[in-house]
Formats: C-alpha cells, sequence, structure tokens
C-alpha cells in the first residue's frame, strides 16, 4: 500500500516531483523523463505512469525556462515511439506462438485473425488515438504486434501519433502551463487527464457491446 500511496502521489503532485528533481539534478532530468515514457509505452505491465500529465507539466517546465523545450519535445518523442515499437516487438514475437495453439476455451484462433484483419484495416487510427488514452496506448501496440499489423505500416502511424501526442502536450503546457487559474487547479486538471479518456474508453466499450447485442444473428 505504500507503493501505491507513493506512486499516487508522485502522479498526482508530478509538478512538485519534477520541479524539485530539476533543480537537484539539473539536465539529468531528461535521462529520467525518457526512461518513464519509454518504459510506459514500451512495458505491457507500466501502462499507469503519469504519461499525460508528465508531458505537461515538462512543457510547463520550458515555459518558465527551466528545461529546453526543443531537447525536451525531441527525447520525448524518441522515447515514445521507441517504446511503442518496443511494446510492437514484443507482441510479434509472441504472435506466432499465439496462433500456433488450438482453439480451446482460453483460446480462439478465428478471433486472432479477426484482430489482425482489423489492425489492417483500421490499426492505424487506433494506434493514434490509443496515443491519448492512458491504459489503452500501453496495449495497443502489443496487440498490433500480437495481431500481426505490418510493421512499416505500424511504423508510419506510430511516428504520427507519438509526435502528436508529445508535441501537443508539451506545447499545451509550454503556454497554458504556468496560467495562474491552472496552476491553481493543476492536480485537478491532471485527474481529468487520467479520467476523462478512460471513461470515453469505457463508454465506447459498453455502447458497441450494446450494438453487437442488438445485431441480428
Amino acid at each position: 500500500m505504500e507503493t501505491v500511496s507513493l506512486l499516487l502521489d508522485f502522479i498526482l503532485h508530478v509538478d512538485k516531483h519534477l520541479q524539485t528533481f530539476v533543480t537537484s539534478y539539473g539536465t539529468w532530468v531528461y535521462a529520467l523523463l525518457f526512461i518513464i515514457i519509454f518504459v510506459e509505452t514500451g512495458v505491457v505491465v507500466m501502462p499507469f505512469l503519469p504519461g499525460d500529465s508528465l508531458l505537461f507539466v515538462v512543457g510547463a517546465m520550458c515555459g518558465v525556462g527551466l528545461m529546453s523545450y526543443p531537447l525536451a519535445v525531441g527525447l520525448l518523442f524518441a522515447a515514445a515511439v521507441l517504446g511503442n515499437q518496443c511494446n510492437y516487438t514484443i507482441g510479434r514475437y509472441f504472435g506466432p506462438k499465439v496462433f500456433q495453439w488450438d482453439d480451446s476455451r482460453l483460446f480462439n484462433k478465428k478471433a486472432f485473425y479477426q484482430a489482425h484483419a482489423f489492425y489492417e484495416r483500421y490499426g492505424g487510427i487506433t494506434i493514434v488515438a490509443a496515443r491519448f488514452m492512458p491504459f489503452l496506448r500501453t496495449f495497443a501496440p502489443f496487440v498490433a504486434g500480437v495481431s500481426q499489423m505490418t510493421r512499416s505500416k505500424f511504423m508510419l502511424f506510430d511516428v504520427i501519433g507519438g509526435a502528436l501526442w508529445v508535441g501537443g502536450i508539451v506545447t499545451a503546457g509550454f503556454f497554458f502551463g504556468n496560467v495562474p487559474f491552472v496552476k491553481a487547479h493543476l492536480d485537478k486538471i491532471i485527474w481529468a487527464m487520467i479520467a476523462v479518456p478512460g471513461l470515453l474508453v469505457v463508454f465506447g466499450a459498453w455502447r458497441a457491446r450494446r450494438q453487437t447485442g442488438r445485431a441480428p444473428v
């Protein structure tokens, strides 16, 4: 419980922790940020790291001159793209092994072929949109790899999604992160950045399931 409490405190007060780290360790902060973004996007079991809020606070730090905007955007973009590539590679490694399994109660080969077809047709949009959705952005590249989405196609949308995600949120933090109202309500804004995309995903899944249940058989 103490570990969970510390992690939650870091997520909700990432501005204070990051500013302390910048003051104490200077340029080493870039290495820390690279690792956090890479691990959040590249390791399937780490979907709870503060990606969106961290990028926003980094932008705010750049806005007051504590960090370099070009260097931060460049490094975090590289971390986001490389993380997704790592995640995709892990999924692609396990994908062929999964396809060799026989059908059972725990595995449906037909469903995996359908997933492959889905990612070939709509996977690009999924990869880009998932960047802005906590938890989903960690699993989308892994599933793309398992479903054997073409690597060149994945790479294209990985780069586009990474540029929009990192560039967009860091830039938003650069221009708005130091506005008095935003600074005074940053904890609520961070909660919103975590909760709103998650609720949209849950609502979308509920609606899709409801429409599927109504479909004629």
